[in-house]
């Protein structure tokens, strides 16, 4: 397999794709280019002319206003409104070729999870571009697509609070934020803003997240974020999405045989891309240690799921999706779950043990429910891990503190108390220095 740097290597034919304005934070218009030189120039003389004739101060310079952002609308009306911004603001090469697009499936801008909104947000834009935009060719995301050097979709779906940002509380509206992405020049080239009531936005991850049973802040996820978002027509891709596009197409293959059910399949790809250039992924070890668990090989998953555990840890942080029982420190009553929580427990304590790694354990709940209750709640649950883990690998509890953080640290922050917001309810191992006594 070409590494990412060889197969852009192989793509030819430039792009004369430009935008008509320029775009920043997902969709804000800029004032336009100042004036040519010759009208600089006659602007000067008049400006000259009139302060020596005038003892009274030059007036200010007008300032053109930022507009308005879009209404909150329904989901799909806040989609449409924002792809038609992308592709209508895009000025095309003249001619009647048609230009070969890929979309890199859209994501959680809060968690970096495809959820049920961004596979249908994925499928409406496709369903526009072949009514209203003919110019765009919508291929598959493969590396074989990538090698013919086509434009790049990406986008997500973001719930903030009514400032548009992620300070604990409720979220009133989501952010629907595209960028289209010019893979010759590694430049975006055009971008789309639109905002969605909470109501017509269903964040319940997709299968293979759901069953993701850890989540570590992860590089080449957080550049397609950082893409997309915050950024303005002109600006380069973010260097750690750009240097892993191609691997990040045969995750997708590897997902799509996930969720579909072959798993003999999503274990050989997830296995292939780990041993590619750009592997080094927490979604490529979940989908090692799922596919080996769906498989029933219980020996192959613990391994994995220790390959999670050293990914955490060299990241500095990992949380688990521990579920306990409500307003309990017991965990949900499922035998086969509690088994591999017991698998998980070992393999945290004996990756940590042998990268001698002290850690903060920290519990974390939801939104709902008193903050103090939270705040016990998630310390008591903490301090259970940390014993269990002494419990497996005596001596544990000397390299661990436990704290509870109750609900300040939300990750999406929704409230829902299910699928959607369990990283909320995470128990989190941090890295830290252990004492000096």
């Amino acid at each position: 397999m070409k590494s990412s740097a060889l197969v852009f290597a192989m793509m030819a034919g430039p792009l004369a794709l430009l935008a008509s304005v320029t775009l920043t934070a997902c969709g804000t218009q800029q004032p336009a280019a100042a004036a040519s030189p010759p009208a600089a120039a006659a602007a000067a003389t008049a400006a000259t002319a009139s302060a020596q004739t005038s003892a009274s101060p030059p007036s200010p310079a007008a300032v053109t206003a930022a507009p308005p952002p879009p209404p909150i609308m329904a989901f799909d009306d806040a989609v449409s409104f924002a792809a038609t911004n992308l592709f209508g603001k895009a000025v095309l090469p003249d001619g009647t070729r048609r230009l070969p697009l890929v979309i890199d499936p859209l994501i959680d801008g809060n968690t970096g999870a495809q959820s049920v909104s961004t596979q249908a947000m994925e499928q409406r834009i496709g369903a526009m571009l072949r009514a209203n935009f003919p110019r765009y060719d919508l291929q598959p995301f493969t590396t074989t697509a990538l090698t013919r050097s086509p434009l790049l979709f990406i986008g997500t779906v973001t719930a903030v609070d009514k400032a548009g940002g992620n300070a604990p509380g409720p979220r009133e509206w989501y952010r629907v934020c595209l960028a289209l992405v010019d893979l010759q020049s590694g430049k975006i080239v055009s971008k789309g803003l639109g905002r969605a009531r909470p109501d017509s936005v269903d964040s319940t991850p997709i299968a293979f997240y759901q069953d993701s049973p850890a989540w570590v802040p992860d590089g080449a996820t957080d550049g397609y974020v950082k893409t997309c978002q915050g950024t303005k027509v002109g600006d380069p891709i973010n260097p750690a999405y750009w240097d892993k596009i191609v691997a990040a197409a045969m995750i997708n293959d590897a997902m799509n045989s996930y969720n579909a059910g072959r798993y003999d399949d999503a274990l050989d790809l997830y296995r292939g891309i780990a041993r590619s250039a750009g592997g080094d992924q927490l979604r490529v070890y979940n989908g090692v240690y799922l596919s080996s668990l769906k498989l029933g090989r219980k020996d192959d998953a613990a391994q994995a799921f220790g390959k999670i555990v050293d990914y955490g840890i060299a990241q500095k942080r990992i949380a688990v999706k521990f579920l306990f029982r409500p307003g309990s420190t017991l965990f949900v009553n499922d035998q086969q779950i509690n088994t591999q929580y017991q698998v998980w427990l070992k393999q945290i304590g004996a990756r940590t043990g042998v990268a001698n790694a002290c850690m903060e354990v920290s519990g974390h709940t939801s939104r709902t429910g008193p903050e103090p209750l939270n705040d016990r709640l998630s310390l008591v649950r903490a301090q259970y891990i940390t014993q269990r883990l002494d419990n497996g690998l005596p001596g544990t509890a000397r390299r661990t503190v436990a704290v509870g953080k109750g609900s300040r640290e939300p990750i999406s922050g929704l409230g829902t108390d299910d699928a959607r917001d369990v990283l909320d309810r995470r128990v989190e191992f941090k890295v830290i220095d252990c004492p000096t006594t």
